[in-house]
């Protein structure tokens, strides 16, 4: 993917299997890839949270990347998180991911101590002058606790600092303000597993759901509905999907966070189809009961693919 070349399509951010004992399974991560491809995306975005990247080390992050753009080869292009709390960490990773092999970053705006607007505009500008990759600026005020508001995007957008958007935010009225004005090529992919027929609708040019892992298909279908105006179609597969989504809520609130209940079950629900070997999470996050897999399962089921 050259820099004038952003994203568009399906592109899910990919999971990192795990063996029992925490290291990258290379193996299902390949097997992974492939059950990706094979469905049709168009491109993939490693070292993201569904990834669980704040969760690896530094030498697992080159492992992933390294892994993923090998077997790759080229076929489709190969989106690298580079997500850390300061600039000067993040230009780190900016240049191992580039040496790994990777097409281009994904950068939250710096995180930890409190930035001012004009220091997040100097972060990506910055960026963008080591890359000589595009930059994809990553909207997740859940985890970074700061929103990327639409003037920041707009002004980097404007002056070719940042290439695109991954929005994860959740604010359709922020983002429909971003497309309308943002300049043509300028790629705007939402990060919803259940809101991607209003996206598009809106005029975002991609998809980058965690859902994506386990159902790569629907989502492809999805896609290529609204691209071709089919929209009760479209609606028909969304609902579907949003359905099957609700498997992120299998994990009891009671002894876990949302986040080990949902990346649980998206590993679960691939080592049941069959696609990674071992549904192990990075530590401290705690892994689904027996009952709760099997509700996993369920979900799978109702949605025709188990």
């Amino acid at each position: 993917m050259s820099p004038t070349v952003p994203p568009a399509g399906v592109i899910p951010p990919v999971c990192t299997p795990l063996t029992p004992d925490g290291a990258v399974d290379t193996s299902s991560l390949v097997r992974l890839v492939d059950h990706l491809t094979d469905a049709g995306v168009d491109g993939l975005f490693v070292l993201g949270s569904t990834s669980e990247a704040a969760f690896l080390t530094d030498a697992q992050r080159r492992t992933v990347v390294e892994t993923v753009t090998r077997h790759v080869a080229g076929r489709v292009p190969v989106l690298a998180g580079v997500i850390d709390m300061t600039t000067p960490r993040v230009l780190d990773h900016v240049r191992a991911v580039l040496a790994a092999g990777a097409d281009a970053v994904v950068a939250t705006a710096p995180f930890y101590a409190r930035t001012h607007p004009a220091e997040i505009d100097r972060h990506f500008r910055l960026l963008s002058r080591e890359a000589g990759a595009p930059v994809i600026a990553y909207d997740l005020p859940v985890s970074v606790h700061t929103k990327l508001s639409a003037g920041t995007v707009l002004a980097l957008a404007a002056d070719g600092a940042v290439a695109g958007l991954k929005d994860s935010s959740g604010d359709l009225g922020t983002l429909r303000e971003i497309i309308m004005a943002a300049p043509p090529g300028f790629a705007v992919l939402t990060g919803s597993e259940v809101a991607v027929d209003a996206a598009l609708l809106m005029g975002a040019t991609g998809v980058v759901p965690g859902l994506g892992n386990v159902d790569p298909d629907g989502y492809v279908r999805l896609v290529r509905h609204c691209a071709e105006g089919r929209w009760a179609e479209a609606r028909a597969e969304q609902d579907r999907l949003a359905a099957l989504y609700g498997l992120v809520h299998v994990g009891a609130s009671t002894r876990m966070g949302r986040g080990s209940s949902a990346l649980g079950a998206f590993k679960a629900a691939l080592r049941l189809r069959g696609v990674i070997d071992h549904a192990t999470l990075a530590e401290p996050q705690i892994p689904l009961s027996d009952e709760e897999v099997a509700r996993v399962a369920r979900h799978l089921a109702a949605a025709g693919l188990l």
